[in-house]
């Protein structure tokens, strides 16, 4: 079996960070994202270190974080080895790319991404390690046809590596972004994959891989559709409304909002995902006809975007 190179994970992160980014800047024309490297000494939180860049106030992107990190520690936070005891003890690394985009207009779809690599080491027995990751789309105002092409490009970035891959990593996806407590979906889902280690190192780095290069053909043409499109006070509220529903999920079921809080890491870069403006309202629905109670209707609800577009 292949052994795992991290290095080689390092660095395709930090080459993806770069490419979205500069992608985004060209969606954007004009603000771009601010770079904040940063570094820590293990001590009693994680050591390590890692780049935020995020942008603040840009005229498609009204906030957006495309986080990089390389986190080392000594013990795992209790939410990370209450189900692998066999962490224990073990000396452990884990890096990523995280992105969360919050877009201005209400007609574009808030989307987040991610690639994760953890290993576990110890002197004496084989290294534990897995890879993660996925993209989900979060829409104010639903689309059908944003909705099917997202999930055409989720199936793409799978197909390569088995045609159940799909199927599974979306109802993953489903399954993971779901306030239990609304009992609703965050949004239309996506791809959702954790503790992959199946067919080896190489196999694997292959597939987060493709996750990773699959978000921008996924989210920009989206973005470009819908960036110009009118909107007005109204929209623009509820907008502000539903992303309270977000800000409920990345605090309350977040592993990776938990494992970085819990664990002492950097505050800054792991709440970078959250809005910058949100509203919550007492015991509110939609008027029923509405163009909003149409998002609850027809897209906050388990759909096989692609059932009518399956391959033969």
């Amino acid at each position: 079996m292949s052994q795992p190179d991290k290095t080689a994970v390092k660095t395709y992160l930090i080459e993806l960070q770069e490419r979205i980014c500069a992608a985004l800047n060209a969606v954007d024309e004009g603000t771009g994202f601010a770079r904040d490297a940063w570094s820590r000494e293990e001590g009693e939180k994680l050591g390590g270190g890692g780049v935020s860049r995020v942008m603040c106030d840009g005229a498609v992107i009204e906030q957006g974080g495309v986080n990089f990190s390389h986190v080392t520690g000594n013990r795992l936070p209790p939410s990370a080895s209450a189900h692998r005891p066999e962490l224990a003890g073990r000396r452990f690394e884990a890096m990523g790319l995280s992105l969360v985009i919050h877009p201005r207009n209400p007609y574009v779809p808030t989307s987040h991404a991610n690639v994760r690599f953890f290993i576990a080491e110890s002197a004496d027995e084989p290294p534990v390690w897995w890879f993660g990751g996925g993209f989900d789309l979060t829409p104010y105002y639903g689309n059908e046809e944003d909705c099917r092409h997202w999930h055409q490009v989720a199936r793409t970035a799978c197909t390569p590596f088995g045609d159940e891959l799909y199927p599974r990593f979306k109802q993953w996806c489903d399954n993971y972004f779901y306030l239990r407590h609304r009992e609703e979906p965050r949004g239309i889902g996506g791809l959702f994959f954790d503790d992959l280690n199946e067919g080896g190192f190489e196999h694997c780095f292959a597939l987060m891989r493709s996750v990773g290069d699959h978000y921008l053909s996924a989210y920009l043409p989206i973005v470009e559709r819908r960036k110009a499109h009118p909107y007005g006070e109204r929209q623009r509220d509820f907008q502000l409304y539903r992303r309270g529903r977000y800000v409920e999920f990345n605090l309350v079921y977040d592993r990776g909002t938990l494992f970085g809080l819990q664990s002492g890491g950097r505050t800054e870069s792991i709440l970078m995902s959250l809005p910058p403006l949100v509203k919550w309202r007492y015991n509110w629905s939609p008027d029923p006809g509405s163009e909003e109670a149409e998002l609850y209707q027809l897209y906050l609800k388990p759909r096989e975007w692609l059932a009518d577009s399956e391959p033969a």
